[in-house]
């Protein structure tokens, strides 16, 4: 049963994702691990690619990263040698980046957190694409932001790294449209992780303020929407931004 009550009763009794494994980055915490957790009680066989990996029940734990094409690739090489081909990618990994003026942003700090959000992405899709693709079958959801829509100030490397990510699902998910490989993001509004250890207190009010619904979202209504979105439930959609933003989007 799901640990939100706000999602109602969520019994695994279905197994839908029954036979599949799953790749999930940034799955040791926040949105990643609530995703993982949810796929393996659903059936799945579950690889979570993280920085610094966390044991978790029925998932295989590898570490690496994601700004670097090699981790990716030895990463996927492991995980089906151990679980079997590769059917569902998650992309969650992701940083925040500092909270400054983009006048104050460094070279580095811009390089940093596009190398992670945006190259991160890329990479991965690129890599796991090809073998889904010959298989006939895949779902790929990468995860955006709203502020990759919006705009956020005191955050233009984040904003601009998760408007990225936008982009390249719409691409890739229409490069892939006839292949029986769907590609989806989503865009939450702030969500309660531990990405927010690295934001300001006066940047986490803006934002809250800005939710018609008043609060934050959790990982697990998160999660809810991309195991949608990863399973054959999901067949007439590609290349799609789905919002989760308490209202705060609508459009």
């Amino acid at each position: 049963m799901s640990s939100d009550s706000r999602l109602g009763p969520h019994v695994s009794n279905d197994y839908r994702f029954s036979g599949r494994v799953a790749l999930v980055t940034g799955g040791a915490s926040g949105i990643g691990a609530a995703v993982a957790k949810r796929l393996v009680s659903e059936g799945a066989a579950v690889a979570s690619f993280d920085l610094q990996p966390a044991s978790a029940e029925g998932v295989l734990a590898l570490a690496g990263d994601v700004s670097q094409s090699a981790d990716i690739g030895a990463a996927v090489k492991r995980a089906e040698q151990e679980l079997g081909p590769i059917d569902i990618l998650v992309c969650s990994a992701g940083v925040p980046g500092k909270s400054l003026p983009s006048t104050e942003i460094s070279d580095e700090e811009w390089r940093r957190v596009l190398a992670i959000n945006t190259d991160g992405v890329f990479f991965c899709n690129r890599t796991v694409a090809p073998g889904m693709v010959e298989r006939g079958y895949g779902r790929i959801v990468n995860v955006a932001s709203i502020a990759g829509k919006d705009g956020n100030p005191m955050a233009a490397a984040y904003s601009a790294s998760k408007a990225a990510v936008i982009a390249l699902t719409k691409a890739i998910g229409k490069d892939l449209a006839r292949t029986g490989v769907l590609v989806n993001c989503v865009a939450p509004a702030v969500i309660e992780t531990p990405i927010l250890e690295g934001v300001s207190q006066a940047h986490i009010e803006y934002m809250v303020e800005r939710i018609p619904m008043g609060r934050m979202g959790s990982p697990d209504e998160v999660a809810a929407l991309i195991c949608w979105l990863a399973s054959e439930e999901c067949s007439f959609s590609t290349g799609a931004t789905y919002d989760i933003s308490g209202g705060r989007a609508v459009y």
